[in-house]
C-alpha cells in the first residue's frame, strides 16, 4: 500500500481555505498514484476549535467539507481524515472527536477518539463523548488500525503510570491490524518530540507492524503544533520523518502485511525508500522555530499585517524583536525606544544598532515631558508620601500608552516583551510593559532567553554584545538591576520550574539544594501575582506548564497551606 501523509497548517474554523489545503493535496497524493491519503485530527476544523463546537452551524460547515472531501475520493484513492461528528445517542455529550474513512466518493468508515484528554490545555470531554469501541478499517485487503492522538499515550510498557483503563492500540493489534495510523494535533513543548518518537517506536515494536503518527503544524493561538509526523517499521526503525514547524508531504510504500517484520522493514525501502528529514537538533533551535511560528501564525490568522514593540536595549525586547523580524519580514516589524530620566545612552544605543542589523523600522519617541506632566498632576494627591514604586510604574504605563496609540494608529498588533521569569514573580507592570496583543516570550525563562539570544548570533552579530553582557534592568530608577528585587536568574528560574512545572512545595523546592527563604519568597510572589497574568496577553506554550489556559488557579484563594511543605 503507498501511503501519503499531508502535515497541513490549518487555521480554526477556515473551512474554504482548510478544504483548498486538503484538496491540493488529495492531488498531489493523486498524481503520486498513492492508495491513501492521511490528515491529522481534526483536520475539517482545525484544532483546537474550542466553544466554537457549541455552534451548530459550525457543526454542520465541518460536516460538508467532510463531505466534499468524501467526493475526492475514488475507487484508487482513499483518504483519512479528521472531523466532528454528531452523537447520535440521546446520552452523552452531543459530539465526537472523529476520523473518517473516505472512498469510492463516500465515508465507509468511521472511528472516534476514545481516549480525551483533560490535563493542561485540553478540555476535551467538555465537548466529545469518548468512542465505546475500537475496530480495524478496512480498505481493499488492508485492515488500518486507526487512531486518534491521545489514543497512541497509554501503552501499559511505555508508560509507567496510566491516565486511562484502556489501550485503544493493543486492542487494534489484537483485533489483527495490518498498519497502525494514529491521527494527531499534539502541541509542541520541549523535550517532548523526543518522547513522541520514543512512544511510537514502541508501539511499532509491540505491534509488529509500521506505526505512521501523522501530526498538525502550525500556530493556533497559544499552541504550536510541530508537526514531525512520522514513520516507524516493524523492527523501530525510522521510515519515514517529515519536516518540523513546515508544511510538508511524503509518501511511502508499505509492503504486504503477510510477510514476517524483518521482510517487511526491508521490503518498505524497495519502491520508494525512507523519507527523512531533517528536523531540529537543539533545544535552543527547536524553541526558536516554535517561536517564530506560534508568533508568525498568531499574527496572520488574527488578521494582522504588521507588529509593534518597545526595544528597550534590553535582552527580552531584542530576542522578541529577532523573533518577529524572523516570522514576519523585517518589513512588517516597527520598533519604538521611549528614554525617560533613568534611561542609559547604551540602552537606546544597543536598541538603534539592534534595529540596523534586523532592517527593521526604529524611532525614538521620549517620553520623559509626558512623565513630568503625570508627576505633576498627582503632586497634590501624592503630598506629604515618599516616591516609591508608584512612580516607576507611571513610567512603564506612559511606556504601554504610546505603544498603544501607535497600534491603534498604524493597526500594528503590539508585542509585549517579558519572560516567564518576570511573569512568574509579577516583576512586570500591569498596564504598562504587560500591553499588548501577544506575550511572545511569556513562556520562556531568562536563562533560556539568554541561550536563544546566543542561538541568534550564532552566525554573526545581531544582538549586540553588550545587550548580553550588560546586568539587567528595568531602568526606572538610578543604578537599578534586576536583582535587586530578584535572586539571580539562574536561581529564580530553577524555583520556577519546580514550582509551577512540577508543582514541588517549598521544602521539595528547598531539597533541590536551594535557599529555604528564598525559595518561599520566590512562591510568594508567584502566588501573589496570579491577578496580573490571568490580564495579560496570551502567550506562545514552548514548556510543559505555561501560564494560560493550561494552568488555572484561583486569584481569591489561601496558598500557604499547600506551599508550605512539611514546615
Amino acid at each position: 500500500m503507498r501511503i501519503a501523509l499531508a502535515q497541513l497548517n490549518f487555521t480554526v474554523g477556515a473551512f474554504e481555505g482548510n478544504f483548498a489545503k486538503i484538496a491540493a493535496a488529495v492531488a498531489r497524493a493523486r498524481v503520486e498514484q498513492a492508495d491513501l491519503v492521511v490528515f491529522s485530527e481534526l483536520a475539517a476544523t482545525g484544532y483546537p476549535p474550542r466553544d466554537l463546537l457549541t455552534h451548530p452551524r459550525f457543526i454542520d460547515l465541518n460536516l460538508d467539507l467532510l463531505a466534499r472531501v468524501a467526493a475526492l475520493s475514488d475507487d484508487r484513492l482513499a483518504i483519512l481524515i479528521g472531523y466532528v461528528d454528531r452523537n447520535p445517542s440521546s446520552d452523552g455529550k452531543p459530539l465526537h472527536n472523529s476520523v473518517a474513512l473516505c472512498a469510492s466518493g463516500r465515508v465507509v468508515d468511521r472511528h472516534h477518539k476514545l481516549l480525551l484528554p483533560t490535563y493542561d490545555v485540553f478540555d476535551e470531554d467538555r465537548y466529545f463523548e469518548p468512542g465505546r469501541q475500537v475496530t480495524p478499517m478496512n480498505l481493499g485487503e488492508w485492515r488500518l488500525g486507526v487512531s486518534i492522538c491521545e489514543d497512541v499515550w497509554n501503552d501499559p510498557t511505555f508508560w509507567p503510570k496510566r491516565l486511562y483503563h484502556r489501550d485503544p492500540i493493543a486492542e487494534l493489534v489484537a483485533q489483527g491490524s495490518d498498519v497502525m495510523i494514529n491521527c494527531s494535533a499534539s502541541p509542541f513543548e520541549l523535550q517532548k518530540i523526543d518522547v513522541r518518537r520514543r512512544m511510537i517506536r514502541q508501539e511499532a515494536l509491540d505491534s509488529r507492524s509500521y506505526f505512521f503518527y501523522l501530526n498538525q503544524v502550525g500556530g493556533s493561538d497559544e499552541l504550536v503544533f510541530d508537526g514531525h509526523s512520522i514513520g516507524i517499521d516493524p523492527l523501530g526503525n525510522d521510515v519515514v520523518r517529515m519536516r518540523d514547524f513546515e508544511e510538508d508531504f511524503a509518501v511511502y510504500d508499505v509492503p504486504d502485511p503477510n510477510r514476517e517484520p524483518e521482510e517487511r522493514a526491508a521490503g518498505g525501502s524497495s519502491r520508494i525508500g525512507a523519507v527523512l528529514r531533517d528536523v531540529g537538533q537543539s533545544d535552543e533551535e527547536t524553541a526558536y522555530r516554535a517561536l517564530v511560528l506560534g508568533l508568525g501564525d498568531y499574527v496572520r490568522k488574527c488578521g494582522f499585517t504588521s507588529v509593534v514593540l518597545g526595544l528597550s536595549g534590553g535582552i527580552d525586547s531584542a530576542l522578541t524583536a529577532c523573533l518577529a523580524a524572523e516570522a514576519l519580514g523585517p518589513d512588517r516589524v516597527f520598533s519604538v525606544a521611549l528614554p525617560a530620566r533613568y534611561s542609559s545612552a547604551h540602552s537606546v544605543n544597543d536598541a538603534e544598532a539592534l534595529a540596523r542589523a534586523l532592517g527593521i523600522d526604529h524611532r525614538v519617541i521620549p517620553i520623559d515631558g509626558i512623565f513630568q506632566a503625570y508627576l505633576d498632576q498627582l503632586a497634590p494627591a501624592f503630598a506629604g508620601r515618599q516616591e516609591d514604586v508608584t512612580e516607576q510604574n507611571i513610567q512603564a504605563r506612559v511606556r504601554g500608552g504610546v505603544l498603544m496609540a501607535l497600534s491603534n494608529k498604524f493597526g500594528h498588533l503590539l508585542l509585549t516583551t517579558g519572560n516567564k521569569s518576570e511573569l512568574a514573580v509579577g516583576y512586570c507592570t500591569l498596564y504598562g510593559d504587560m500591553c499588548g496583543g501577544l506575550a511572545v516570550i511569556s513562556d520562556v525563562p531568562k536563562t533560556l532567553v539568554y541561550r536563544l539570544a546566543r542561538y541568534v548570533n550564532r552566525s554573526r552579530t545581531i544582538i549586540p554584545e553588550s545587550t548580553l553582557t550588560k546586568a539587567p534592568s528595568a531602568e526606572l530608577k538610578p543604578n537599578q538591576t534586576d536583582q535587586d528585587t530578584l535572586p539571580p536568574y539562574d536561581v529564580l528560574d530553577r524555583i520556577v520550574e519546580a514550582y509551577v512545572e512540577r508543582n514541588l512545595d517549598i521544602d521539595g523546592i528547598a531539597a533541590l539544594g536551594l535557599d529555604r527563604a528564598v525559595v518561599a519568597e520566590v512562591v510568594r510572589k508567584i502566588d501573589a501575582s496570579e491577578y496580573k497574568r490571568r490580564q495579560a496577553a496570551p502567550g506562545i506554550k514552548i514548556s510543559s506548564k505555561a501560564f494560560g489556559v493550561g494552568r488555572r488557579y484561583p486569584i481569591a484563594a489561601d496558598y500557604s497551606a499547600i506551599d508550605r511543605g512539611k514546615g
